[in-house]
């Protein structure tokens, strides 16, 4: 005998189902009804599980979850809505969302229970929301969109009675907020999104307001931070009773910024930039008045100084009158950032505080200063102060070389000691690659040292190999140093026997190296035998070469003394003018004009006389070390930036352009700000070279070619 099933029909069953809900509204609204027994329980749960689980065209969970979602609806239309807009206080409209939620929330769990067949087998299946997804939207979507702009009003207005110095009742306002944060399940996008942004425009405009009437009141800066950090301290401790912990730290962090952002650019940066503005124009006034760079000399001094003691002076105002607030940082490192940024007569900030280092460095320039702590602690306030607001270093970096390599090849150096602190103080702040160049002139140069210590010792005990004079010989290693003009001019026999016997030296020592001779670095003592008496001349290398010429004759014409030397014509030039058309009239020229020419001849001044019996004859200066400085800097930042994308690609293999060039500003932006344009012909010379590829398929994409 087979027993026959029998199928429950939908609107049947369905009319079971609202019984229970029915009900289920009565209890949640607050009646007598009895609560549900184990009996009814199970009854609800069966119908609604047989409905789902009977057999097509009979399965009707697909209207049953929808029937769900409907349920939630009705009830919030015919119950919630009218509760909730019938309150004309705020207070008690607040008070009733906070109940209906909570209603909403006993309604959700019951009927949770009832449909718990959903969740657990259907829903998963047909990747739906799930129940409580369900009856939550519905009623942010029917509650909180349809009546959120009067929520919003009256949450607003209790936190700016409370402001204002009324009471309020925190404990409600917390509910409320927990009713947003509780509708995203523990997720903060709901709450966000409809509560807080507004939150924080709100206390955004308020304490603007709040600013611009103190500054226009003309409260004392003292006045005015009192009452900033007695809001500020409100704010944080009326945010700790009713706002989420993340909520509390932007809503400070506003009050902070429209509190004293204000006063910091009152403050701050229009205070130093009143101090900075004519300090940099009156060493551009004086630089002018002088007609010299203002790369050298007191105007170095007196600026770099002055901007240091003006940014110790505001630091101490930021750190000790107004809390160690950022904002106030903010806004000096701003200023500072500007003005260190700004040419004065042509000079970069960079090339100025290059100057001021060298002006200490070098012998007697530290001479004001209190001993040799003063001036490395003068240096260490300048390079820790001023560096970092130069956003081309590179640049700093190359004047700072130039005039290191003057002071160490030409003893000049006050202090080696002072010279290792300061690359080393310049390597904790700017990196290892940044002082590398640095470090490796300054071992160069003690190295060289050990080197014209061994070839005295090797001529010592060679003494059959004679120079004839005293030789110093500093050899440099190549990449380190900066570039120098280089020519092989045909020196005279004295000179050139000297070259030889140091050569044979130096190949016994490498075999491995090439030496390559700067004699436009050199320098010589020669003795002028004069008529009236014998003067020591300190002259260049090529003016020696020059003026021993006149040892076999007396008078030479400019051609002769071209095809002897075998000069440029430039060099040559700047050397006959310094040796007749200057202050030491060495030579006589004819015809006795101030420049030089093809046709000049010259003849030894046996006459000449002078008060010293030593004198340095200095080369016409050459304006174009700026330009040569420029130069070395782009070639380097062509490295650089090459280096840079090669590295970036390396890593991504497959990369966009705009990604990439945004990728190498980052990597790049601590030691100079590159060029857009630079950027991308150094990728498509990097793409001519084999690096890179461009993608078949989008051209802005780079490969990287293995």
């Amino acid at each position: 005998m087979q027993m026959e099933y029998k199928h429950i029909e939908f609107n049947d069953g369905w009319e079971s189902i609202q019984e229970g809900i029915r009900k289920l509204k009565r209890i949640v609204e607050g009646s007598s009804e009895p609560d549900f027994n184990s009996e009814e329980r199970m009854t609800l749960y069966n119908t609604i599980y047989n409905m789902c689980t009977q057999r097509p065209p009979f399965d009707y969970s697909q209207r049953l979850y929808d029937k769900y979602g409907e349920t939630f609806e009705e009830y919030i239309i015919s119950a919630v809505l009218p509760s909730l807009r019938d309150r004309q206080d705020e207070v008690v409209m607040l008070q009733v969302l906070v109940t209906s939620w909570e209603k909403h929330k006993v309604l959700e769990m019951w009927l949770s229970r009832f449909f718990h067949y959903l969740d657990r087998y259907f829903i998963p299946r047909r990747a739906l929301r799930r129940l409580s997804d369900v009856g939550r939207n519905c009623f942010r979507d029917l509650v909180c969109r349809d009546l959120g702009a009067n929520v919003r009003n009256a949450v607003l207005g209790l936190i700016h009675k409370e402001r204002e110095g009324g009471e309020i009742d925190r404990e409600l306002l917390k509910k409320v907020i927990d009713v947003f944060v509780e509708i995203g399940k523990g997720q903060m996008d709901v709450y966000i999104e409809d509560l807080e942004a507004c939150l924080l425009k709100d206390t955004g405009e308020y304490y603007s307001r709040k600013a611009s009437s103190w500054i226009s009141e003309e409260y004392s800066y003292a006045d005015y931070m009192v009452k900033a950090e007695e809001c500020l301290r409100k704010e944080r401790e009326s945010a700790s009773h009713y706002l989420p912990p993340s909520s509390e730290q932007k809503l400070v962090r506003m009050v902070q910024h429209e509190l004293f952002e204000p006063l910091a650019d009152v403050l701050v940066r229009q205070k130093v930039t009143a101090e900075l503005a004519p300090l940099f124009q009156h060493i551009e006034d004086a630089a002018t008045k002088q007609a010299s760079s203002v790369g050298a000399g007191m105007p170095t001094q007196v600026l770099i100084t002055d901007l240091v003691e003006l940014h110790v002076k505001y630091t101490a105002h930021v750190n000790d009158c107004f809390r160690n607030y950022y904002h106030f940082h903010k806004a000096l490192n701003e200023v500072f950032e500007v003005f260190c940024n700004k040419a004065v007569a042509g000079s970069s900030c960079a090339e100025l505080l290059a100057a001021f280092c060298d002006d200490l460095l070098k012998k007697g320039g530290g001479e004001k200063l209190s001993g040799d702590q003063g001036i490395e602690e003068t240096l260490e306030k300048a390079i820790k102060t001023l560096l970092p607001y130069i956003s081309d270093k590179d640049h700093f970096a190359e004047f700072y070389m130039k005039r290191l390599a003057r002071r160490l090849l030409f003893d000049r150096s006050a202090n080696k000691d002072h010279e290792k602190s300061i690359i080393t103080k310049m390597k904790r702040q700017c990196g290892v690659q940044f002082t590398s160049k640095m470090e490796g002139m300054v071992t160069d140069w003690t190295l060289a040292r050990e080197t014209q210590n061994s070839f005295e010792e090797y001529l010592h005990c060679n003494p059959n190999i004679n120079p004839g004079m005293d030789l110093a010989v500093t050899v440099l290693t190549t990449g380190s140093w900066p570039s120098y003009e280089s020519f092989n001019p045909s020196l005279p026999s004295e000179m050139r026997k000297s070259v030889e016997i140091f050569k044979g030296y130096y190949e016994t020592k490498t075999k491995h190296r090439k030496l390559t001779w700067v004699y436009s670095l050199g320098s010589c003592h020669i003795i002028g035998k004069f008529e009236p008496k014998p003067i020591e001349l300190v002259v260049s290398t090529s003016q020696a070469a020059l003026l021993l010429l006149f040892n076999t004759a007396d008078r030479l014409s400019y051609s002769e003394i071209s095809c002897q030397l075998n000069l440029p014509e430039n060099a040559l030039v700047r050397i006959l003018h310094s040796l007749s058309c200057g202050k030491y009239k060495i030579l006589v020229k004819e015809p006795n004009i101030k420049f030089i020419s093809p046709n000049d001849t010259f003849e030894f001044n046996s006459m000449f006389t002078d008060r010293m019996i030593r004198i340095k004859i200095p080369l016409p200066p050459i304006d174009h070390e700026r330009k040569e400085v420029m130069k070395d800097v782009d070639k380097d930042r062509r490295y650089a930036i090459d280096a840079a994308i090669v590295r970036i690609m390396k890593s991504r293999k497959v990369f966009g352009h705009q990604e990439l060039v945004i990728e190498c500003v980052e990597q790049l932006r601590h030691t100079f700000k590159p060029d857009i344009k630079t950027i991308k012909k150094r990728i498509e010379d990097l793409i001519i070279r084999d690096y890179l590829e461009r993608d078949k398929e989008n051209q802005k994409v780079y490969r990287y070619v293995v």
